[in-house]
């Protein structure tokens, strides 16, 4: 289940580029913030409606708060059949963010002291990883959180060059991670990889006796009140007002994307949830409602990642991102990217900043990619700048 790099998304939305041509609605925004320049949002306007004119992008949307207080921005069309324009509100698949979910449900155990971080995942699950060479007597539950235990990702299978072709089939954990297996060794110390994740779902089990999913739910989903989040299962449908979803197919035509099996995500990725709930979750969680602090502050040691399964800049703690901000000092969050096109990211930033940006068609080319990133960063720091 791909964050957002290029590589990666690529690989995963079955991109060429060739995109139909449809006339991109102007950016809207919500009224505007207190007094003053808080309702100056061109900034990010421009890259909204730059991602939906230019990029070809079917729709793009802002949840922001901040210093002004809660502001919106749309562009382009949630449903490219009836022309509806996006919004915020709308359920979308999360794709890797669920893995922030599932990371803090892992630092709440520790902090219970039924697992340790530096215990080996053979300690828990032995014999689970014991092919081709990998050894999860050498593999810990923190080397799993930040990719750094040497596990392949699933996705890069050849199987999966062609997602569309499984999008309806159900998939168990067991079954990817053995396919990872099968798969050379990564080079480098860091390397992505949802494998970790579906490995880290069932050490909650294990520790548990509950599935990784109602873990979740009745210790994050529940207690916060989001009530648009939830585990599909093997329902391909989104259940309640959603965006639609589109990729690009081999011959350059846009596809509908929206119904999936997301099995294949498990606790990696296959939440569905909205713009408003991520951003509870995220507030929450990095303002020590989820977490004690000394698991928090684990789950904020990074390694540096891989830039091309990244982007340049971006560390990897324990299930969160961090990334340079261009107005001064780092967001703390997740993204993530589906097959069938919806991306979803949800940053904090200093002095309690938060960003939820949802996509629902993957950039398919760098300029597009680009222009995503400047998105996130001018969303967080166009208030930083205006209220100055």
């Amino acid at each position: 289940m791909a964050t957002f790099p290029l590589k990666s998304a690529l690989a995963l939305s079955v991109a060429a580029l060739v995109l139909v041509s449809a006339p991109a609605a102007l950016a809207r925004s919500s009224p505007p913030g207190p007094a003053g320049r808080c309702d100056m949002h061109d900034g990010v306007r421009t890259a909204l409606a730059r991602l939906t004119a230019d990029d070809h992008i079917s729709g793009a949307s802002v949840l922001a708060v901040g210093p002004c207080g809660r502001w919106t921005g749309t562009s382009g069309t949630a449903d490219l059949r009836t022309g509806r324009p996006m919004n915020t509100t709308d359920r979308l698949r999360a794709g890797s963010v669920t893995k922030t979910f599932t990371a803090t449900v892992v630092l709440q155990l520790a902090a219970e002291h039924r697992l340790s971080l530096d215990s080996t995942l053979d300690h828990y699950l032995p014999g689970l990883i014991d092919t081709h060479g990998y050894d999860g007597r050498r593999i810990t539950v923190r080397q799993l959180l930040r990719h750094t235990g040497g596990l392949p990702d699933y996705l890069d299978a050849p199987e999966w060059e062609h997602p569309e072709r499984l999008r309806y089939r159900h998939f168990e954990p067991g079954e990817l991670i053995a396919q990872a297996l099968r798969l050379p060794h990564p080079e480098g110390s860091w390397h992505y990889a949802t494998t970790n994740y579906l490995v880290l779902g069932l050490v909650v089990e294990k520790v548990t006796g509950h599935r990784p999913e109602d873990e979740i739910s009745s210790r994050v989903i529940r207690p916060l009140g989001l009530r648009d989040t939830y585990w599909p299962g093997d329902d391909t449908r989104i259940q309640g007002p959603h965006s639609h979803s589109y990729f690009t197919s081999g011959d350059g035509r846009r596809v509908d994307g929206t119904d999936w099996n997301v099995s294949f995500g498990g606790v990696g990725g296959a939440l569905v949830s909205t713009q408003g709930d991520l951003t509870r979750f995220a507030t929450a969680l990095l303002g020590g409602r989820l977490l004690p602090a000394a698991q928090l502050a684990e789950m904020r040691r990074t390694v540096a990642a891989d830039p091309d399964r990244l982007w340049p800049g971006a560390r990897y703690g324990l299930g969160l991102i961090s990334s340079p901000l261009s107005c001064g000092g780092v967001w703390w969050g997740h993204a993530g990217t589906v097959p069938g096109g919806h991306r979803a990211l949800v940053a904090v930033a200093p002095g309690g900043r938060s960003v939820a940006v949802a996509l629902n068609q993957v950039p398919d080319s760098l300029r597009a990619e680009l222009d995503f990133q400047d998105l996130v960063d001018t969303s967080l720091c166009d208030s930083e700048r205006t209220s100055a």
